[in-house]
């Protein structure tokens, strides 16, 4: 017999469940309200330029520097970073119940981007928000960044600048290991869950196959719902599944990628030097290593080489 779902819930997954909001010195976590969703700008009537969202950034001038006048200065002024990420995707922004830190792939490179501005990397303050609010935290000024398995593309960047791309995953299906499904296109009419405001819940509604879309806050609210019988799978990019997947034993990952998603750190239109400053960030950590490890650390299989740098200037 399996073991009732809430038993097979890990430390992790209850951590966030359960902790609304927790600070620790070097490491704070506050948890955002409900998003407030910012009313779009009225449509531009003239076509929309063509964008290739890897290649959308501003390159970076010199290597990170704080100058003066600079939004990085007023960052440094206040005396710490605010960074928007989750506190409930495994491997890449978690809380860990052991220490009540935030940790993963996605928090190492906020750590190395307050490091460049402070010379302290736990000179942040992590701020834990749904994928629903993302843009509204960027826009509204409620954090400088946000650093949460954010996919780059042609719609977000209307509304938010991304640095360059820092990874790069797919879209595939989680269900569980006594599932005949063996992608969406076997999950007509069936429960398919992601997170609102997510590229994942979009993809799922255009699927060919129609399968019922059903959104959640957390990616950790779908594997309780695909435990609990009430959905029949999750969609959403690999690198996400297999943080669930490493949840619970009782589910497998299935078909192939049917997209690409690059993953930016979003930034708001109004600080270009900030974006010029975090792509020589990322671009220290491409070549000296630490990108690899922070990889092979999270995420756990040997590092292939980073996502290339390029830009639209």
């Amino acid at each position: 017999m399996k073991p009732r779902s809430w038993l097979r819930l890990p430390l992790p997954l209850l951590a966030a469940a359960a902790i609304a909001a927790w600070a620790v010195p070097g490491s704070a976590a506050v948890t955002a309200p409900a998003a407030q969703h910012l009313a779009a700008p009225a449509a531009a009537h003239q076509a929309t330029p063509p964008c290739d969202p890897t290649a959308s950034s501003l390159r970076p001038t010199a290597p990170p520097q704080v100058t003066p006048g600079s939004f990085m200065a007023k960052i440094r002024a206040r005396g710490h970073l605010i960074a928007g990420v989750s506190q409930s995707t495994y491997h890449f922004g978690f809380l860990n119940p052991l220490d009540g830190k935030i940790e993963g792939f996605d928090i190492d490179m906020v750590h190395a981007i307050a490091k460049a501005i402070f010379g302290n990397p736990n000179k942040v303050v992590f701020k834990a928000i749904t994928d629903d609010q993302r843009i509204p935290e960027v826009q509204s000024g409620g954090v400088d960044i946000v650093a949460h398995t954010m996919t780059i593309n042609c719609k977000r960047l209307q509304q938010v600048d991304f640095s360059s791309v820092y990874f790069d995953a797919g879209q595939r299906v989680l269900v569980l290991k006594n599932s005949r499904a063996t992608s969406l296109a076997d999950l007509g009419g069936k429960k398919v869950c992601a997170t609102a405001g997510s590229t994942s819940i979009a993809n799922i509604k255009a699927a060919p196959s129609h399968p019922i879309a059903v959104a959640a806050a957390n990616f950790t609210d779908c594997l309780v719902l695909l435990q609990q019988g009430d959905v029949a799978a999750i969609s959403t990019d690999d690198s996400i599944l297999d943080g669930l997947k490493a949840q619970d034993p009782w589910t497998k990952i299935v078909g192939p990628r049917f997209t690409t998603e690059p993953y930016g750190l979003a930034i708001s239109q109004q600080h270009p030097d900030f974006v010029r400053f975090v792509n020589a960030v990322l671009q220290q950590l491409r070549t000296d290593g630490q990108w690899a490890a922070s990889y092979a650390h999270w995420v756990g299989t040997a590092a292939p080489a980073p996502p290339p740098a390029r830009y639209k200037d």
